[in-house]
């Protein structure tokens, strides 16, 4: 069985050879290494964040005992943002706004990581496979 890889995974349009028992080994290594993609991780930590924000918001100001957690200087960092119902949509804004950057910023670490080691570890194989290159000349 041979696997066509994908854009430059080996080298341009190269093809390597898997046995039946490395395919399901292959699909899952590229899945693993594949680039996340920044704004729906972005988006997705985004959506969580606001929602913290909101719970935390709603169970500060509904339950008495929450009431003692200083939340409120959120506000300080966060403008317009209070520990009342408008706060909660100010808050939920913030939220999303933080934790959508945040998210982005940490897919695209990743994503640079998986590249630069990518980019390492075919740069190394190219030179052992070039190695002797000069003995046989």
């Amino acid at each position: 069985m041979a696997y066509q890889p994908r854009g430059d995974a080996i080298t341009p349009g190269g093809r390597i050879t898997v046995t039946p028992e490395e395919s399901p080994i292959i699909s899952a290594m590229l899945f693993a290494f594949a680039p996340l993609h920044k704004r729906a991780f972005g988006v997705a930590t985004g959506v969580a964040g606001a929602v913290v924000m909101v719970l935390l918001t709603v169970a500060s100001i509904v339950l008495p005992g929450a009431r003692a957690f200083p939340l409120g200087l959120l506000g300080q960092y966060f403008q317009g943002y209070s520990v009342t119902w408008p706060g909660v949509v100010i808050g939920a804004a913030w939220g999303f706004a933080v934790a959508f950057v945040a998210g982005w910023f940490a897919a695209f670490c990743r994503n640079f990581a998986l590249a630069i080691s990518a980019f390492l570890i075919r740069t190394k194989a190219e030179l052992d496979s070039t190695r002797e290159f000069l003995d046989h000349i």
